[in-house]
């Protein structure tokens, strides 16, 4: 059965080893249909419907399940952060999870230098744990915010510094792990009879003696270049007294299941410098890099064209790109030099911009000294695979060949061979990553739900083989085989050392329990049932959409962007998955909804899937936060999604109580206002409280928004013809949150507008009806039609300031930031584009006019005061934070301290309900409600989004203030 059949039709659901497993693990299992899917892909082309999911808290979960699926015959395999490029994790197989709950440190030693983890722990975690004593953990893939240690020990993972550190294999000291029946083993740095199991003994003994006797083989053969993990680890085992846990390494979990892994510290450098060489053609900078690597740098990375034209249109790397470019290059290496003399490494950056002299690039090197530079240029580096990944359309950048390694003397023709290979089968690449180890990640450009490109995959995947070995390099260097490269171990190694192969994973697996199909007796490469686009595969579902899903080539396309990189899975910095880092939780992650959606959109997960309860849980705690808009680098708009996917659900399933009194709050606010008193008794009286738990899902625990008196727009209604359009007429727009709640803020801001010397216009609805309406609370019930008309209504009455050059301020950043987002997607673009660029938020219209000097405000000293800044997500996604930082340091004096935190975890009506309170406080609680609580007594602490002050006002029992409100008690008199 393909691939393109529904998941429901691909065997039926295995009860029995299901039920086995629920009895004998600590640790959830799940083998539902959705569970199913999130965890068919990888980062790869490919997806294959595992039977089930395991979530093992300990050694002893991994053994029952191991022998438990043994007595079913079913295989099994280890997964960490599901980020390998080449299908390793996935297959036909009991998964098991690592990451969930078998991510302990479990003995770390400072003065050694040594720690002992459980392979589930993500790398970013262990190198914050132990940054404390001045030591970090130096394999550092592109992936490190998620990448997990035990699939780093798997793939045999290096990174950008390398050339100084080595790959996973320098750096393992010891492993534990159990064989494919469940029986614990350990291998290190003792010889064979030391503190080993007569099993593993024997076993050890056998592969020592394997390895001896292909010892001419291994010489002549193995790829003489740092970046080699294809086949196994014969080579590790010559050595007079080897490592055996490095014959592990590498292993992509088929020999065994790693449940320990002792790594290797090293020192933190004190220092760290960067320069940026600039090249005009791309064969210059490969012909340079072995002249630069001379020089002794840590590393030097690639970033080409593709990411340079592409990353120029991605909010998050603009600035970023900017700071670190000059005219315009077609490519740049990234050189970075690292110790504990800044002098010395500043003479080292000299050295290079001479280097780069002596062979023709004079002045063409940016140098990057100070720390908070240096982090966004990685950063930007970092996310190359994605910013290639975010091409719109069904060509994209493709996973097979991206890390062959050739020696840097060979690299300049190397590249060359490959660019004349992809135009010989009509199409280009895209370059990155490290050119200090000749290891660059290239991928051609190839349509994979078309047989043509599959056919050309398969074409340039040989010819490439055959390159490789022509130029004495290694077709696996980093991301290990998997189903991309297996078949070509044999190619590359030879009849001899292929069967040598063999024979390891017939001695630590003889019934090929383990990940079978990788590194020996492979599955086919380019068999297109085992793709994410197998043949037949269409997105059909639904018939029509309620929003624009045009720019994507439909929602199908939009579902598509996601290719599964896994950076929502990062648990620190940035915005996403607010929810993930809450609960860990694969079905909670940007990624997780992603595959869900595309599953169901393509028929796979059954006719019904898409608007059935299992997608509605799914989507569930995803809180539209639109962190995803902004940090995935792919340009995966889950917030978008979830609208279009709630608009059906709604039309097939009915609107519930709860979610029709926040929808239409809009529409009744007016008269609600009037009936303030009564309204808030609810707040007043506990049993009222628990009523409304019982009867709309409103949590008791929590307060609810105070109805005040409507605010009242100073002044007497304006008209189009007011509009002087001079740069200082403005419309305040009064959302209904600030409006009806919280009116103070809107005065504030009146004030502010007044004192900067702006004209405010009063502007009544064109039908003379209830006040203006962004549609915000419409789209979070799905109610597209209704924000549709909204956003009519709006831009009707709105329309004739704009053009007469008047520009829309608001306060509340959800509201306000509609403009520019959802309004694209509800009318015709023509229509929304004006508006779109005339819509401020109140702070980047003060930091924009205070910059160039359209205004001044007089505001007060407030030496000694210090103001806390958290930000909304919608200003984080719309990159506004530095606007308020902007207005905020406008104030002479006040020390601005923003707050490091993702959501604060109300988002709108989500951290009301009775069944998301708790996930809504531990989303508060990763890092905003501590920071608060820290705050000092006199400090103020600002937040421009209603919900995150509500949430600071439960959570900390603080007031949080509006920037608006901040400005106002700053101005003078």
């Amino acid at each position: 059965m393909t691939h393109a059949a529904p998941l429901a039709k691909q065997g039926s659901r295995n009860l029995g080893l299901e039920r086995r497993l629920a009895q004998a693990l600590e640790g959830e299992v799940r083998f539902d249909a959705f569970t199913r899917g999130r965890y068919a892909t990888d980062a790869s082309i490919y997806q294959i419907i595992p039977q089930g999911i395991a979530f093992p808290k300990s050694e002893a979960d991994i053994a029952a399940a191991l022998q438990i699926a043994a007595e079913h015959g079913v295989p099994v395999i280890a997964r960490g952060g599901g980020t390998s490029q080449n299908g390793q994790p996935i297959g036909d197989a009991l998964i098991l999870d690592m990451s969930r709950h078998f991510n302990a440190i479990r003995d770390y030693d400072p003065a050694s230098r040594t720690v002992s983890v459980a392979p589930g722990i993500v790398l970013e975690q262990l190198n914050s744990h132990v940054k404390k004593d001045g030591l970090f953990f130096p394999v550092e893939p592109s992936t490190a915010s998620r990448c997990t240690i035990g699939g780093m020990a798997g793939n045999n993972s290096s990174g950008a510094r390398s050339l100084r550190y080595g790959k996973m294999v320098d750096n393992v000291i010891a492993l534990r792990a159990q064989f494919h029946d469940g029986e614990a083993f350990a291998l290190g740095e003792n010889p064979v009879g030391d503190n080993a199991s007569v099993r593993a003994r024997d076993l050890m003994t056998r592969m020592l003696s394997l390895a001896d006797g292909h010892r001419d083989e291994i010489e002549r053969i193995f790829p003489k270049v740092q970046r080699r993990v294809g086949g196994y680890n014969l080579d590790e085992l010559l050595p007079a007294r080897p490592n055996l846990s490095h014959l592990l390494v590498g292993s992509e979990g088929t020999l065994a299941i790693t449940t320990e892994a002792t790594l290797r510290l090293s020192p933190l450098p004190t220092h760290r410098v960067m320069g940026v060489c600039h090249f005009p053609d791309f064969r210059a900078a490969m012909e340079t890099t072995q002249h630069i690597v001379a020089l002794g740098p840590v590393a030097v990375e690639l970033v080409d064209n593709n990411v340079l034209v592409l990353g120029a249109d991605i909010p998050l790397f603009v600035r970023t790109l900017a700071d670190i470019t000059r005219g315009q290059p077609n490519c740049l290496l990234l050189v970075e030099f690292a110790g504990d003399d800044l002098a010395v490494l500043k003479r080292d950056l000299k050295r290079l911009d001479q280097c780069m002299a002596d062979h023709g690039f004079a002045d063409a090197v940016v140098e990057v000294v100070e720390p908070a530079r240096q982090k966004p240029v990685w950063e930007v580096r970092e996310a190359c695979l994605n910013i290639m990944m975010s091409m719109k359309g069904d060509g994209k950048p493709v996973s097979f060949i991206e890390d062959c390694a050739v020696p840097l003397e060979h690299l300049a023709d190397y590249t060359d061979a490959v660019t004349e290979l992809f135009d010989r089968h009509g199409t280009r690449g895209t370059w990155y990553a490290h050119a200090s180890v000749g290891c660059l990640h290239v991928r051609p450009i190839l349509n994979m739900k078309d047989e043509a490109g599959v056919k050309a995959m398969r074409g340039i995947a040989e010819a490439a083989c055959d390159l490789v070995r022509q130029f004495k390099g290694s077709y696996s260097g980093e991301h290990g085989d998997g189903i991309s490269r297996s078949e070509f171990v044999e190619p590359m190694f030879g009849g001899p050392l292929t069967r040598a192969f063999e024979a390891v994973k017939d001695g630590f697996d003889p019934e090929n329990r383990l990940n079978p199909g990788k590194i020996v007796r492979p599955l086919k490469m380019d068999d297109r049932s085992l793709m994410r686009f197998p043949p037949g595969y269409a997105t059909p579902i639904p018939t029509a959409t309620a929003l624009d899903w045009s720019d994507w080539g439909g929602l199908g396309g939009a579902a598509e962007m996601c290719n599964n990189n896994g950076t929502c899975r990062k648990l620190s910095g940035g915005t996403m998955c607010p929810s993930y880092r809450a609960t860990r939780d694969e079905t909670h992650l940007t990624r997780g909804r992603a595959n869900s959606l595309r599953l169901a959109i393509s028929g796979q997960l059954g006719p019904d899937a898409f608007t059935s309860p299992e997608m509605k849980e799914t989507l569930d705690l995803c809180v539209s936060c639109k962190g995803c808009k902004r940090d995935c680098p792919t340009g995966v708009d889950m917030a978008r999604m979830k609208i279009e996917f709630l608009h059906h659900y709604h039309q097939r399933h009915g609107l519930p109580l709860k979610e029709r009194l926040i929808a239409w709050l809009p529409r009744y606010a007016p008269y609600a206002a009037k009936l303030a008193p009564l309204m808030n008794l609810r707040d007043r009286i506990p049993a009222l409280a628990k009523l409304s738990e019982r009867w709309l899902g409103f949590s008791a625990r929590r307060s609810l928004p105070v109805w005040r008196k409507s605010w009242a727009q100073a002044g007497k209604p304006a008209t189009a013809s007011d509009v002087k359009g001079d740069g200082r007429d403005i419309v305040l727009f009064g959302d209904t949150f600030n409006r009806y709640y919280e009116r103070e803020n809107l005065e504030a801001a009146e004030r502010v507008l007044a004192a900067g010397g702006y004209r405010i216009h009063k502007v009544e609805p064109a039908d003379g009806g209830r006040p203006l309406c962004c549609g915000r609370t419409f789209l979070s019930a799905g109610l597209v039609d209704e924000a549709r008309t909204e956003a009519k209504r709006t831009l009707d009455t709105l329309s004739p300031y704009i053009a007469g050059g008047a520009r829309i301020v608001g306060l509340e950043p959800s509201c306000l930031l509609t403009f520019r987002d959802e309004f694209g997607a509800l009318l015709p673009k023509e229509e929304v584009e004006p508006a779109a660029s005339a819509a401020f938020l109140l702070e980047e219209l003060l930091a924009a006019d205070i910059k160039s000097g359209v205004t001044t405000l007089p505001l007060k000293d407030q030496a000694g005061r210090v103001a806390h800044l958290h930000g909304h997500c919608h200003q984080k996604a719309f990159a506004a934070m530095g606007a308020v930082e902007t207005s905020l340091r406008a104030i002479p004096g006040l020390d601005v301290r923003p707050i490091e935190s993702s959501c604060c975890g109300m988002s709108g009506a989500f951290g009301y309900g009775a069944d998301t309170m708790d996930v809504s406080l531990a989303m508060a609680e990763l890092s905003l409600l501590p920071a608060v609580r820290k705050a000092g007594a006199q400090d103020l602490v600002v937040a421009d989004g209603t919900s995150c002050r509500h949430q600071i006002h439960d959570g900390a029992g603080r007031e949080a203030l509006h920037v608006a409100r901040v400005l106002d008690m700053a101005l003078e008199g």
